[in-house]
């Protein structure tokens, strides 16, 4: 994100770390997956962001793709977690406490490229649906 300052030049506002969370048509869909409070879940993420300070924000989009692996979140790197090479990484079956709780302590430590994920975490991580497409030769 860039701003114009008063002399004329650009300057960059560093952008936090950022839990993108699928609320298409089956992250947090209570008929596909009835036993998870998604509801709660979002509010949980929402709330911690507000409290964070800054350091990271939580916004849904629809449909990310790989809906088999339902609840999909992305966390995309800040400004200096790019910088040090972070990349986004791709959390799939983020339905529990526990992964809500992980994604939370990562994301609060400042993600990609900043902090180490939770080790039981990286268990969850998929490719992006770009990279888990399988090129065809014709």
């Amino acid at each position: 994100m860039s701003t114009l300052g008063n002399s004329g030049t650009l300057r960059f506002t560093p952008r936090p770390c950022t839990l993108v969370v699928c609320r298409g048509c089956c992250c947090g869909n209570p008929r596909k997956h009835p036993g998870t409070d998604h509801a709660w879940q979002l509010d949980r993420l929402r709330a911690a962001a507000a409290d964070s300070g800054g350091r990271f924000t939580v916004r849904t989009t629809d449909c990310l793709g790989p809906c088999d692996q339902a609840n999909v979140i992305v966390v995309q790197p800040s400004s200096a977690g790019r910088r040090a090479g972070g990349r986004a990484v791709w959390v799939g079956f983020a339905m529990d406490d526990d992964a809500t709780g992980e994604l939370l302590e990562w994301a609060a430590a400042g993600g990609p490229g900043v902090a180490e994920p939770p080790a039981t975490l990286e268990l969850q991580f998929i490719p992006a649906p770009r990279e888990g497409k399988v090129r065809r030769r014709r």
